[in-house]
């Protein structure tokens, strides 16, 4: 598993939680030192065990700390990065949402070897979607649920969101996009400012 991924988690923890609770996480997780070197691999079974870590160290439900993570990657200033790749996918919810297909080319456009999960929107009846991954991290879709709410708030989007389960290793997130235009979306600019 790429690092940075492991890395968005260890900072995840950090920011909300404080150092002390990822070096317990870390502990509990059997990691040699608690610090992730972000552009490092690390092998694929260090996740999982980070997340049940701070699922326990939290007495957090799993799903519900990755759903956190989700959002976090989206709206703590500290990411603004991941947040201005996101929006580059439309100028409107919907437009992103018919992006999110190509979100993993686009992010190995900015880190070569990150591999994402594949991801493949479904359109139904108008406004209705369906989002289907496949994860070698058991959950990630929960991660994407939080993205999902987060993006949907910065775009002024009102959208309802449902886990679906998941089928042979591929998780279904239902996606009902109730008004495009519910409330005023953050700011954002195409161009980043200098300074």
């Amino acid at each position: 598993m790429h690092g940075l991924i492991n890395r968005s988690i260890q900072n995840y923890v950090v920011d909300s939680y404080g150092q002390k609770l990822w070096e317990d996480a870390a502990a509990a997780a059997g990691l040699d030192s608690p610090e992730i070197e972000a552009m490092l691999s690390y092998d694929d079974a260090m996740t999982p065990a980070i997340l049940d870590a701070v699922s326990m160290v939290l007495s957090r439900p799993r799903e519900e700390l990755m759903e956190d993570i989700g959002t976090y990657l989206v709206s703590n200033p500290k990411v603004e990065a991941l947040r201005r790749l996101l929006r580059f996918g439309g100028v409107n919810f919907e437009e992103f949402l018919h992006s999110l297909d190509d979100l993993p080319d686009r992010a190995r456009l900015a880190v070569s070897d990150l591999d994402l999960p594949e991801i493949e929107l479904l359109d139904h009846e108008e406004g209705r979607y369906s989002l289907v991954c496949s994860s070698g991290v058991d959950g990630f879709g929960h991660v994407l649920m939080g993205t999902l709410r987060a993006m949907a708030d910065d775009y002024g989007a009102l959208a309802l969101l449902e886990h679906m389960g998941c089928i042979a290793g591929r998780e279904n997130i239902s996606i009902t996009l109730v008004e495009a235009e519910f409330a005023a979306g953050r700011a954002f600019e195409l161009g980043a400012r200098a300074g």
